[in-house]
C-alpha cells in the first residue's frame, strides 16, 4: 500500500519544503521506499536535494501538462528518495491546467502511473505550493492525507481556516476520503510561553491533532540545502535531525494501526 500525503500551507516560510525533505529522508532510513514530488513553481526541494533545476531538460511540469511519462522524469537522491523535480515551468502549468477538463486528478493519474509501471512505493510526499491554485488541489486530491507544517508564531495560522475551508471543497467534489493528519509544529521555541500557547489555540479553534514532537528552529536547518543534502545527511544528530526521525516514526505508526483497523 502506498500512502500519499500533502504537505501544505499556502503560507510560505513555515518549512513546508524543510519538512517534505526531511521526512522523506527519515522515512528511507527506516527502510521506506519514498517518493517526493515538487510541486512548487520555485523548486525548492529539487534544489535542496543538490539538483539544479535549471540543468533539467524534464520536469515534473512535462508529466502534469504534456502527458509524459513519470517514469523518464522520476530522479534518485543522495538522501535515498526519489524525486519527481520541478523547474520554474511549473508556473506556467497552473494556466495550462485551468481549462484542462479533469485537471483536479492529474497528480492522482501521475502516482497512478508509476504505480501502473511497476514503480512502489510506501510513501509519496507532495510539496504543494504556498497558494491554494490548482496544483495545491490536485495534490488534495490525490492524496490520503494532508500535514500542515506550521510556525508557532501569532499570525502565522490565519491561513489555517481558508486551507481547511479548500480541504473541505476537495473532499465534497473530487476525494471524499482525505483526511487531515494534523498540524506539524515548525520553527519551534520551546523555551517560551508563546510557542506552546499559538499550538493550544490552534489545536482548539480548529479542532486538529498536533503532530509530536513539535520541530525546534535551529540554524542547522538553513545550511542543509547549500550541501543539497537534508539535515538528516548534513547534521545527523541535531536537534531537529532527532524531531523529524520522531515524526517519521509516529507517521509510519499511525498507518499501520490504521492498516489493522
Amino acid at each position: 500500500m502506498t500512502t500519499t500525503l500533502a504537505i501544505a500551507n499556502q503560507k510560505g516560510g513555515v518549512a513546508k519544503t524543510t519538512s517534505v525533505a526531511s521526512l522523506g529522508a527519515a522515512l528511507a532510513e527506516l527502510g521506506d521506499a519514498v517518493l517526493l514530488v515538487d510541486l512548487d513553481p520555485q523548486a525548492c526541494l529539487t534544489f535542496s536535494l543538490g539538483i539544479d533545476p535549471e540543468d533539467l531538460e524534464l520536469s515534473v511540469h512535462h508529466v502534469l501538462t504534456k502527458g509524459l511519462d513519470p517514469t523518464e522524469v522520476v530522479l534518485e537522491t543522495d538522501d535515498g528518495v526519489h524525486l519527481l523535480p520541478a523547474t520554474i515551468e511549473l508556473a506556467r502549468a497552473e494556466a495550462d491546467l485551468l481549462t484542462r477538463t479533469g485537471r483536479e486528478h492529474v497528480v492522482r493519474g501521475m502516482i497512478e502511473d508509476l504505480a501502473a509501471a511497476g514503480s512502489h512505493y510506501d510513501w509519496v510526499l507532495l510539496d504543494c505550493p504556498p497558494s491554494l491554485g490548482v496544483l495545491t488541489v490536485a495534490a488534495l486530491t490525490a492524496a490520503d492525507g494532508v500535514v500542515v507544517p506550521l510556525q508557532c508564531e501569532t499570525l502565522s495560522h490565519r491561513g489555517v481556516g481558508q486551507l481547511l475551508d479548500t480541504v473541505h471543497d476537495v473532499r465534497r467534489f473530487t476525494n471524499r476520503d482525505l483526511e487531515v493528519w494534523g498540524v506539524l509544529p515548525t520553527l519551534f521555541d520551546g523555551r517560551t510561553n508563546h510557542a506552546r500557547t499559538v499550538l493550544e489555540t490552534i489545536s482548539e479553534t480548529y479542532d486538529l491533532a498536533v503532530i509530536e514532537p513539535p520541530i525546534p528552529k535551529t540554524i542547522k536547518f538553513a545550511e542543509a540545502p547549500a550541501a543539497g543534502r537534508s539535515i538528516l545527511a548534513t547534521s545527523r544528530s541535531s536537534k531537529g535531525a532527532k524531531a523529524y526521525r520522531e515524526v517519521a516514526v509516529n507517521l509510519r505508526e499511525r498507518v499501520r494501526a490504521g492498516a489493522k483497523g
